[in-house]
């Protein structure tokens, strides 16, 4: 499973015109499903989303934890992170997982944030969506679980 992590003040995501979700301090959380993912995948990605002390203390370093602080946290499905540009100028999506597993495995994440933390937003699967950000430091790091 590909993430993208951004430490964020606010963020929000809107589909036709209308926000879907949004939050405010947090984390916005750019997701990806590959073809070997499954429900143990699911289980490390969530675990080290709540854990990763990207969020900064009383002294302004990076040493908190959304589980330390209740930020937000606002989930985006995006295949584009499983993009492969090494064969030409044209990405190919190959290594994300097909769209039945990659909406299966995203509604397990999403499920599985809400029952252990609060409060937690989400895109639209599938969804031209617009994601609106303001990332917060800049802090943004790649996730990657198997």
């Amino acid at each position: 499973m590909i993430g993208l992590v951004q430490r964020v003040r606010q963020a929000q995501v809107v589909v036709a015109g209308r926000t879907i979700g949004e939050i405010g301090p947090g984390l916005l959380v750019f997701v990806c499903a590959e073809p070997a993912d499954g429900d143990a995948q699911v289980q490390r990605f969530v675990d080290k989303l709540l854990k990763l002390r990207i969020l900064a203390d009383d002294a302004g370093r990076m040493n908190r934890s959304l589980q330390d602080t209740g930020g937000g946290l606002l989930i985006v499905s995006q295949f584009t992170l499983a993009a492969d540009t090494a064969g030409g100028n044209r990405p190919s999506f190959t290594g994300a997982a097909p769209a039945e597993q990659g909406r299966r495995l995203y509604e397990a994440v999403l499920a599985m944030a809400r029952a252990r933390h609060s409060p937690v937003a989400a895109g639209e699967f599938g969804a031209d969506m617009q994601v609106h950000l303001v990332n917060d430091g800049p802090v943004t790091i790649p996730l990657r679980v198997s």
